[in-house]
């Protein structure tokens, strides 16, 4: 996969003050041909960028909430075609730019609206049309951000040994935004496009004001327990024509539930509800697992963490009470074990009877030796 650059603009944004928030403007360096690009040395900096950009994997539907790399879809109203869409518009005057005077004055135009971005660092800002010629006959776009990098020092003379660098940019963490999204060679969405950034950012996200991103795998399962948790809600609090209790105590219980409920989606370390049987969560599950079977299942159960997939809940990962306390049971047909050679290797396997007649002493032994009887 080799890109071929028509056409590149160069700017640099910079800061008023040493403040990360003191204001920022911008210059236009320059406008590289395809000849002049060839010539330069921004082409061994950026040549394989490009590359990495096309080639680098993203969902619709990412695996987490916070990933770097996303796929955005422009937004239209219901009946309105693309050309309804700013963000759009201004990508595609990029990339039919006549010639490189009228992409100067078309990346001048996407500048002063990124300048108005919350959180914009100094840095070189590129934009660049460039052809794959054995697959495409349309430019893709490409914008990318490098971001200075600070106490950057070289190798000077042997007087000075060294001298410093005022406005060094690297290719190690260049956000950019690619239109439009390729997901493999030989096909286009016109629709989306594709960004990476620091997880944690929000560059792009804040600058395309009209672009939508899918939710992620663990959003869109929690949209899903949210509904049944509402179906079950529905059904549990339909109080029956000759319920006994007023009306204001049975809408009062179904309220604090739901508060309940509520508090409990929203938590980022979850305990057990204990609310929901057996068969109830098989079924949840099963649902859940129809719509995304790779859904991974994970929880700690006080030190031990245990990692497997939703589909293995009631196969092969069993969760129950003895003795009062909770146990986890996971079979299997075979054990794995990593480096490092440990005793439990060795172990010729109980039968789970007799394991389980010895499950819970151990915290009834702690309770003895801390408490021991007069």
């Amino acid at each position: 996969m080799k890109f071929a650059i028509q056409c590149l603009s160069f700017f640099v944004i910079q800061s008023e003050g040493t403040d990360p928030d003191s204001p920022k403007k911008y210059k236009h360096y320059q406008t590289l041909t395809h000849e002049e690009y060839q010539d330069s040395e921004l082409k061994s900096f950026l040549d394989s960028e490009f590359k990495r950009i096309a080639k680098r994997k993203a969902e619709i539907n990412p695996a987490y909430e916070q990933v770097p790399t996303k796929i955005g879809r422009f937004i239209v109203e219901p009946g309105h075609e693309l050309t309804s869409n700013p963000n759009y518009n201004l990508f595609q005057r990029l990339r039919t730019a006549a010639n490189p005077e009228e992409f100067h004055n078309f990346s001048d135009d996407l500048l002063r609206i990124y300048m108005d971005t919350n959180g914009v660092r100094g840095g070189a800002f590129i934009l660049a049309l460039a052809k794959l010629n054995e697959l495409y006959d349309e430019p893709f776009l490409f914008l990318l951000k490098c971001d200075f990098e600070s106490k950057i020092a070289r190798v000077s003379d042997e007087k000075s040994l060294i001298s410093h660098v005022d406005m060094a940019i690297n290719a190690r963490n260049i956000k950019s935004i690619q239109y439009p999204h390729m997901p493999e060679e030989g096909m286009l969405e016109e629709w989306e496009l594709k960004i990476h950034q620091a997880s944690h950012a929000r560059y792009f996200e804040d600058f395309l004001k009209y672009v939508t991103y899918e939710k992620s795998k663990p959003e869109i399962v929690t949209d899903q327990v949210m509904e049944m948790v509402h179906e079950y809600m529905e059904t549990k609090w339909q109080a029956p024509p000759d319920a006994p209790e007023p009306e204001t105590v049975h809408h009062e219980a179904k309220l604090q539930e739901k508060q309940q409920f509520d508090v409990w989606a929203a938590g980022e370390k979850r305990e057990l509800q204990e609310k929901w049987t057996h068969e109830h969560v098989m079924e949840a599950a099963t649902r859940i697992v129809e719509v995304q079977p790779e859904l991974e299942l994970k929880f700690k159960l006080d030190d031990v963490s245990v990692k497997g997939q939703m589909a293995d809940y009631g196969q092969n990962i069993h969760i129950a009470r003895l003795n009062g306390r909770y146990v986890v049971i996971i079979e299997g047909d075979s054990f794995q074990f990593d480096k490092g050679v440990s005793p439990i290797e060795l172990l010729h396997p109980e039968e789970l009877e007799d394991v389980l007649r010895r499950v819970g002493q151990g915290s009834r032994r702690s309770e003895i030796d801390e408490y021991p009887e007069n």
